[in-house]
């Protein structure tokens, strides 16, 4: 046992740490285990990854000779989530709730060697089982996405305290006249004395009688140095308790000088402008879920998170490990932090939310970076949209936490559609849409809600709507993956967690087996690697963020954003870090997107021809940071020209518009990407730098002499605009089609190769062809009305599904699907990939060809779709053999734009007829 001090005459408490090995008994099986704590049951035996019910820790202590003179204490920083704690056989006493300290005092006298067990039990969802605390109406967080997590989560220590000694000091640190309010609670205490110390140097001191176990003293701190993220400065508050003359305790607690509030739609921190630049934060760890393995480890993750320019982290509905909030007020992070929720919207359930908020403020009420509190996440455990008075109690709570914490934002409801906000210091929302898949979307709903959409409040007449909340986009992003290699475990092994995820995404999230998958379905011939497949998903990533964080920056009413998220958590792979905080590709230069000023490019498209006309706005948006006079915005295109604007003195929070670019392209000789630099100079040197990537497309050949013949007239009028011959179907190399029918199948057959240009509007059947019965005998009545059965994918040639992307897990929300073209064949001319990329906006699929077989991937597919940890492999492009012919069919939407306008478009097609004419036939 650690004895951690060893100064009780002065004042000064001892403590033993009661953490390492426990002796461990689950109830599922009652087999002895040794347990380490802190740590959850299910972090650490593999078999009982996913087991709630009662585990029960025991081991022996003795305390120390002289600690019979004080006051001693045991105490647990955490314990999921009912605890019996007894000793020696008796019972000290119970806690309920699993994120917060509560501590037993032990009987006065005791000595020698002492037996202390601790029955932790984590309920499940059977009412029958636990009627009192059933899981879903306790605050739980993402134990319901992640797993469960029991038992004794964080430290056991054994303290010995005066018997005159502090039991809670609240500190409230006034910014604007130095006053420092403290309210205490003693135990056996007649005085305290008050220092308050930066550093070194005493700056304030105080001192008070205490009646009936409590006091409150002002003290004042003359000229107070504020905290921010930028300067974090921290004071040290001294309380010594006394009883008469006789020192019985001493302790010191932290606090800083920090305002926060909003204004006239913005937000201001310690009366300066602040654009909110944050990422949620799940606080899981890569072995002991929710328990940190060191303070070195998150210090670590703080940092890494400032270096990705990062001013706040958004603590997601959980109450992380105090030390969280201790290297948060040092480091210098701003922290919007949530109550962990429940299921289940109950009486009970709804004092378990409020007795844990009050858990909240009493341990963590004096850290500065704390700027903003959640009630409920996303309407989940209530039902807003259905229930008036769950949104009378939503909006009494807000009113009770704000009396509470006066110095604090509260957000009510966190909110994502359908769902809304009743009364709230903060308009936020959450939306993930994924480009270029879903780029129009983005843009529209970023649009609507920069404009004060209705949709954010409720639209039952109760809301209580100022018209001035900041607007924040508090979730958005996209998947990238991390690399298995990089969070295998010490030894190499696969850790645990890549065997969770299944049942979230329609399976998607499940990432055991992700290589083999990959090598299966022959992605090495699209990527080249596993390895290169990760790089390219992380920049996508990436890619995404650039222009979602672009697109709100451009939109002035919006005052910033909250990426989800800084880390994976085990399954869920939208991290800037990886679970062991191992970097994504892009950490260097996200800071450059990322950032209080940054160059906003806007593009309508990110392709071109070679020596074309090429137009583009600048912005520049100020965040929390002036610009001053004098600077100019330099831009240059790879291999072509270059410019500059002058850029005019802005306020802070500000979008400064500097109109719009037109230019040529460079006059390359192939296809190629091209680089569009940008970089803003102050007076003192630069501000801020951005880059985008343009696809540039050398001069379209003429055509080959290819003749075509197709079966929709606009097909016929746009081919022949790009000048292939159109001609009668007996002497077309290749026939262009929307869809198919017995006659085509004929065809094929017989010779004939096909282009299939997939048009959803006029298939009918979710497949490649028009006809055909929908049923197949027998003629009894099935499964419905009609009789027979209906026919599958594989009852008709080409036996190839169509499948539209809306509504599935193909759509591109928050799983990323990442959509692909095989660079290789008459494809190889393309610049970029294999990942598409914003030069495909026009022409990105909306639907998918499935039914494949894994070999066909080998070879016949030459463009698809993977969703999240590489399932649901879909093609876009595809070709197959019918007979002595054959085609190729695509879903990329080629036709959109005037003939050729579109390079992306006119080289796609191009290579598709080209590869329907060089199928061998018989």
């Amino acid at each position: 046992m650690n004895v951690a001090a060893q100064h009780a005459g002065d004042g000064v408490r001892e403590t033993i740490s009661l953490d390492g090995d426990w002796d461990f008994r689950h109830e599922s099986d009652g087999v002895a285990r040794t347990a380490k704590v802190p740590n959850p049951w299910q972090a650490e035996f593999e078999d009982l990854r996913y087991v709630s019910g009662r585990g029960v820790y025991a081991r022996s202590f003795s305390v120390p000779e002289g600690w019979d003179d004080g006051v001693v204490v045991i105490r647990f920083g955490a314990v999921n989530y009912l605890a019996e704690v007894r000793l020696n056989g008796e019972l000290l006493g119970t806690h309920e709730g699993g994120y917060l300290p509560f501590e037993f005092v032990l009987p006065q006298g005791i000595s020698g060697e002492n037996q202390l067990e601790v029955t932790a039990t984590l309920p499940t969802g059977d009412r029958h089982q636990y009627p009192e605390y059933p899981f879903g109406e306790i605050p739980h967080g993402k134990q319901s996405w992640y797993g469960p997590l029991g038992g004794i989560w964080q430290s056991v220590t054994l303290e010995r305290r005066g018997a005159a000694h502090l039991s809670h000091c609240a500190i409230s640190a006034d910014p604007d006249t130095g006053e420092v309010r403290v309210t205490i609670r003693v135990s056996g205490g007649t005085r305290a004395e008050l220092s308050v110390l930066a550093g070194d140097e005493l700056v304030a001191t105080g001192k008070g009688d205490v009646a009936d176990g409590a006091a409150e003293l002002v003290l004042k701190v003359r000229e107070p140095q504020l905290w921010s993220p930028e300067r974090p400065q921290l004071y040290s508050l001294q309380v010594d308790v006394f009883d008469g003359q006789t020192l019985g305790d001493r302790t010191s607690h932290n606090f800083g000088f920090r305002k926060i509030e909003t204004r006239g739609g913005k937000l201001y921190l310690n009366g300066q402008p602040l654009y909110m630049r944050g990422a949620l934060d799940q606080d899981y760890y890569p072995e002991g879920v929710c328990t940190p393995p060191s303070l070195e480890f998150i210090e670590d993750h703080f940092r890494k998170a400032k270096e990705l320019g990062l001013n706040l982290l958004r603590c997601h509905i959980k109450v992380p490990d105090p030390r969280y909030y201790d290297v948060a007020d040092r480091m210098g992070m701003l922290i919007w932090t949530e109550i962990p929720n429940v299921a289940t919207f109950t009486k009970a359930s709804a004092r378990r939310l409020r007795d844990t908020m009050k858990g909240i403020l009493e341990r963590d009420g004096n850290h500065p970076s704390i700027i903003c509190w959640t009630i409920i996440n996303e309407d989940w455990g209530t039902r807003l949209m259905e229930n008036a008075d769950h949104r009378l109690w939503l909006k009494e709570t807000y009113d009770w936490l704000k009396a509470e914490d006066p110095g604090r934002l509260v957000v009510d409801n966190s909110p994502c559609i359908p769902n809304f906000h009743v009364k709230t210091d903060l308009n936020d929302y959450h939306y993930y849409r994924s480009v270029p898949e879903r780029r129009a979307e983005w843009e529209k709903l970023t649009e609507e809600f920069a404009a004060g959409a209705d949709w954010t409040f409720s639209q039952h007449g109760d809301a209580e709507r100022r018209g001035d909340e900041p607007l924040i986009v508090s979730e958005f992003g996209v998947w990238g993956l991390p690399n298995p290699k990089e969070v295998a475990n010490p030894d190499g092994s696969e850790p645990w967690w890549m065997e969770t995820g299944f049942g979230w995404g329609d399976n998607a999230a499940y990432p055991h087996g992700v290589q083999r998958r990959f090598a299966g379905y022959h992605m090495n011939d699209v990527f080249g690697s596993f390895d290169a497949f990760i790089e390219q998903v992380q920049w996508y990533q990436f890619g995404n963020l650039k222009y979602q964080i672009e697109s709100m920056r451009a939109r002035e009413p919006i005052q910033g954003y909250v990426i989800t998220e800084i880390t994976d958590v085990h399954w869920e792979a939208n991290g800037l870090l990886d679970i062991r905080r191992n970097p994504r590709v892009f950490h260097k230069r996200f800071a450059e997107i990322n950032a209080d000023v940054v160059i906003v490019p806007l593009l309508d498209r990110y392709s071109g021809w070679a020596g074309g006309s090429f137009t583009f706005g600048l912005l520049v948006a100020t965040g929390g940071s002036p610009l001053p006079a004098g600077a100019v915005l330099d831009w240059s295109l790879e291999g072509g020209r270059s410019g500059s604007a002058d850029v005019p003195q802005a306020g802070a929070l500000a979008v400064v518009d500097l109109g719009q670019v037109t230019t040529e392209l460079p006059d390359v000789g192939s296809n190629c990407m091209v680089k569009l630099s940008l970089t803003l100079q102050g007076p003192t040197g630069t501000v801020a730098q951005n880059s985008v990537d343009l696809s540039v497309f050398a001069a379209r050949p003429a055509p080959s002499s290819i003749r075509v013949h197709t079966t929709e007239g606009s097909h016929a009028a746009f081919v022949h605009a790009l000048g292939y011959t159109i001609v009668p179907a007996a002497e077309a190399d290749v026939i262009i089609a929307p869809e198919l029918d017995a006659d085509d199948i004929k065809a094929m057959r017989f010779g004939a190769r096909y282009l299939v240009l997939s048009d959803p509007r006029l298939q009918k059947k979710k497949n490649l062809r028009s006809d055909g019965p929908l049923i197949e005998p027998p003629s009894m009545p099935v499964d419905d009305e009609q009789p027979g059965h209906h026919m599958g994918h594989e009852s008709q040639l080409p036996n190839i599904a169509l499948t539209a992307r809306q509504g599935t897990m193909w759509r591109g929300d928050w799983i990323a699907s990442f959509g692909w073209i095989k660079r290789s064949g008459p494809f190889a001319s393309l610049p970029g990939g294999p990942l598409l990329d914003l030069a495909y906006d026009r022409v990105v699929p909306r639907h998918v060809l499935g039914s494949l077989r894994h070999w066909e991937y080998g070879g016949l597919v030459h463009a698809g779709v993977v969703v999240g940890w590489v399932h649901k492999l879909a093609a876009t492009i595809l070709e197959r053999r019918i007979g002595r012919g054959g085609m190729v069919a695509t879903t990329f939407r080629l036709m959109q734009d005037e003939p050729g306008a579109d390079p992306v478009a006119a080289t796609l097609l191009d290579g598709l007829i080209a590869t329907a004419a060089s199928m061998e036939t018989e």
